[in-house]
């Protein structure tokens, strides 16, 4: 086992972290099915943050529903069709990797990207990563 451990570390020091797999949005939409969606982060250096978002009606433990909510409705619950922000964000790398799943509009969404860091992420995404 720690042989194949060690060529996985190899693998990676040589060719480099493997890239953000595409998001996954599963079959046609189903009419009238519930929104519900997990949006979390993770950082390198240990913390972690998760939230619920529902939509038709917003809710859930996201402080701003209606408003990640409408990104949403906008982008087709594609977090890498958002327009970024214009806000600068200073340049320590302190990584962090941001995850969407669940159910949008009938179809399992999934998506992940990771950031430089925190601000680089809600840079990215507006709303949807603000808690």
């Amino acid at each position: 086992m720690l042989p194949v451990a060690l060529a996985a570390v190899a693998v990676t020091a040589v060719l480099g972290p493997l890239p953000d797999p595409k998001p996954t949005y599963g079959g046609p939409p189903r009419p009238g099915a519930q929104q519900e969606l997990t949006l979390s982060y993770v950082a390198d250096a240990g913390f972690a943050m998760a939230v619920k978002l529902t939509c038709d009606p917003p809710g859930g433990g996201h402080p701003l529903p209606a408003q990640a909510c409408a990104t949403l409705a906008a982008t087709g619950a594609d977090p890498d069709r958002i327009k970024p922000g214009t806000g600068a964000c200073i340049l320590l790398y302190k990584p962090v990797t941001a995850t969407l799943s669940g159910t949008w509009q009938g179809r399992e969404v999934s998506w992940q990207h990771r950031f430089g860091n925190t601000c680089e992420m809600r840079r990215a995404t507006g709303v949807l990563f603000r808690f």
